[in-house]
């Protein structure tokens, strides 16, 4: 499957205006961005956004990222997703991952659910793939499970220093497939106070802040938005050819694909994100 070195990540691609997202889907595949992902949300209409947006599209892949193992059924996500890659072969990628425990009541031993779902979708009448689904994961018993059971790992709110771990643990045949976010902002105290609020749901959530503490941050970095120097870890801002670096520095440290997520003072809004998206656009070729 190829995912292209570039995608774009973005809620607002499953929440918008059905219409908008459509078209913004269209234009994003003409601007060269390989991939379109967004969080897999409720179950219901699922696969049949998924069918709109391959139909819309010729040659990008849609990915989910990600898809609840404890909100989607396994065996109805591999159903939806033998009748989505019968229609558009090699175009679907399905994330899945553990979510987040204050997001799902009786949240307990997520690697286990995770491992269970995993032989769900091997045990289902139409099976899925390993190299058409990829497993979100941070931490090293996630990366191992992620290696062995999926064609590699979809890293969420990370900074290049993880994708660097994430490719060491899975070594070179794996996909890593690492989300980032950025800020078209060059000043500095502007750039930060567009990011915090919409980083700051991340850092209440114990999977995200110990990651961020396995990679030397601590608590006190997580307070009131983050600090200074945990908004730059995690979000680029700056110009096009600022934000791109960072990308590249994704790509050095062993990312395969970056996807990048725009942010705005909207969360949500879909039209700052196409704003953004078209601004970057250039640089990919570069």
């Amino acid at each position: 499957m190829n995912l292209g070195r570039f995608g774009v990540w973005s809620g607002a691609l499953r929440t918008a205006e059905s219409s908008a997202v459509l078209d913004a889907a269209a234009e994003l595949e003409e601007l060269g961005y390989g991939t379109i992902w967004f969080p897999g949300g409720r179950h219901e209409g699922l696969a049949d956004h998924i069918m709109a947006l391959l139909g819309r599209t010729r040659r990008a892949v849609v990915a989910t990222g990600i898809v609840s193992v404890w909100t989607h059924p396994a065996s109805g996500i591999a159903a939806e997703h033998h009748a989505i890659t019968r229609a558009h072969p090699g175009r679907f990628l399905l994330g899945i991952g553990v979510s987040h425990q204050r997001s799902v009541e009786g949240y307990a031993r997520p690697l286990t659910k995770l491992r269970g779902y995993l032989d769900e979708l091997d045990a289902a009448p139409t099976p899925v793939p390993l190299d058409e689904r990829i497993v979100a994961a941070l931490g090293p018993r996630a990366l191992k499970l992620a290696g062995e059971r999926s064609c590699g790992t979809h890293p969420y709110f990370v900074p290049p220093q993880h994708t660097r771990i994430a490719r060491q643990a899975l070594g070179p045949n794996k996909v890593v497939a690492t989300e980032q976010m950025v800020v078209l902002e060059t000043d500095p105290d502007r750039a930060r106070a567009i990011a915090r609020p919409n980083i700051d749901r991340y850092l209440h959530a114990p999977n995200y802040t110990n990651n961020l503490l396995r990679l030397g941050f601590s608590e006190q970095d997580f307070a009131n938005g983050g600090s200074d120097r945990l908004v730059d870890a995690i979000v680029a801002w700056g110009d096009p050819p600022r934000i791109m670096q960072r990308v590249r520095e994704h790509h050095e440290a062993g990312a395969d694909h970056v996807c990048i997520q725009v942010l705005s003072e909207t969360p949500g809004d879909l039209a700052a994100a196409m704003g953004g998206w078209r601004r970057l656009a250039p640089e990919l070729t570069r």
